[in-house]
């Protein structure tokens, strides 16, 4: 009974606009091909989706035991549940308030997620509502673009980033 979708364009904040606007419930689940949601973090998903939350993502873990990975990974996580941004991988949101804010932000090659959950919170702060980062049974997904760039060029795009106040991030060839 599933829709499959087709974007012919590459660009992950198009597809996933894509299949929202295909989509018909009340609440819309991202969750990456390479990623692993378990049973426990489903049934933690659909206990927020029942609470007084508008939406919300998981941390993440990887198979990787290399020190610096599992260093930045932990930074990230603790990151994602300070700001309530969730890692692209595993999102799920109120169809009516992601389509209110306007969905993925196509301008953005990457960290549309992070530009997405922005405009959710304000959001939800005006409705007197929350975003939550389920944390007890973290989403199992690919280290992949950590074994294919090295810290260094991973360092660079940051400062990059960080020096163009996130233009770097509004170019396809950069990213």
């Amino acid at each position: 009974g599933a829709t499959v979708v087709f974007e012919p364009l590459n660009q992950i904040s198009r597809a996933r606009n894509r299949g929202a606007a295909a989509a018909t419930g009340e609440w819309l689940l991202f969750v990456d091909a390479d990623s692993l949601p378990s049973k426990d973090l489903l049934e933690e998903t659909l206990s927020a989706m029942q609470s007084n939350c508008m939406a919300g993502g998981a941390t993440v873990e990887f198979e990787s035991r290399d020190a610096v990975v599992r260093f930045w990974l932990a930074l990230w996580n603790s990151t994602s549940r300070v700001m309530r941004w969730a890692a692209g991988s595993y999102i799920f949101c109120e169809a009516e308030a992601f389509r209110e804010v306007g969905g993925f932000s196509e301008a953005l090659y990457a960290g549309e997620e992070l530009d997405l959950f922005g405009r959710l919170r304000r959001l939800a702060r005006r409705r007197g509502r929350r975003i939550v980062i389920l944390h007890r049974h973290p989403l199992l997904t690919s280290d992949r673009k950590a074994r294919l760039y090295s810290t260094r060029e991973h360092l660079a795009f940051l400062l990059k980033t960080f020096l163009t106040a996130g233009r770097t991030l509004r170019r396809r060839e950069d990213c």
